[in-house]
């Protein structure tokens, strides 16, 4: 069985092409396959491999970037990835707005929460992700601003939200990681109550029970497999990413 892994995190990185070195080298070591972005503001990952491979190579990853890494996982049969691939960008997920990040602080519901605040009628769901992912399986009464890529997103905003009328957002994407970025971006445009879902989608399915759970259908995913289930499972719904103009974040 193969682990596929998922982590990001906003820290501030020097010497990058050393790094993306050393994290190819040690991914290629121990026998890892998958795509992971280096920048400036972070890191951003998805890898694949057998649990002991990926356990040795998250120790080796630790001490390369300096720092611990929270993992989200789910397992497939056979590898998802076929590449070993380290890039060095200028973001770690695109936006194209400069977002202190630091403004997301205190934004972050645990999976456990997310429920209560989205069952709030007075609570705007606004769903990060881009408009082929969300054909895929939302979450109930969930907006789409029907994005082709993530840096579409704030020109959305800027049209369709008023500070002074959407007085509480709740926000989500695949992983996280978009949203690490759009909650403080809310924030320094004036939005008060804003809340991001921590571990987004994926860690959500992995926590909340089926019985409780307010998402209906699957979560695309940006490997072999297209979509996830319930159980974090391949799926069974269809590619509608073909042809789009997006971007592989989680």
């Amino acid at each position: 069985m193969i682990q596929i892994i998922t982590f990001y995190r906003f820290i501030d990185l020097d010497d990058l092409e050393s790094r993306r070195d050393r994290l190819k080298a040690s991914m290629r070591a121990s026998g890892i396959r998958g795509t992971i972005v280096l920048a400036r503001e972070g890191f951003n990952s998805t890898v694949c491999g057998r649990s002991e491979d990926i356990e040795t190579f998250i120790e080796k990853a630790e001490a390369i970037l300096g720092c611990t890494i929270e993992l989200k996982s789910s397992f497939y049969d056979v590898m998802p990835f076929r590449r070993v691939d380290v890039k060095i960008k200028p973001e770690i997920v695109t936006l194209k707005r400069p977002v202190d990040t630091t403004l997301g602080a205190g934004t972050h519901l645990d999976p456990e929460e997310w429920n209560k605040l989205i069952s709030d009628p007075e609570t705007l769901v606004l769903d990060t992700r881009n408009h082929y992912e969300v054909k895929i399986g939302s979450f109930i009464g969930a907006m789409d601003p029907k994005t082709t890529k993530f840096s579409d997103l704030p020109a959305f905003v800027e049209l369709n939200f008023d500070p002074s009328k959407h007085k509480q957002i709740a926000m989500y994407c695949t992983g996280g990681i978009r949203c690490e970025k759009f909650a403080p971006y809310l924030k320094s445009r004036g939005f008060e109550n804003v809340f991001q879902l921590k571990g987004g989608v994926l860690r959500y399915l992995e926590t909340v029970p089926k019985e409780e759970s307010l998402w209906e259908g699957e979560c695309f995913v940006f490997d072999d497999r297209v979509t996830v289930d319930s159980d974090l499972k391949k799926g069974t719904l269809p590619d509608h990413s073909l042809g789009a103009v997006g971007e592989a974040v989680k």
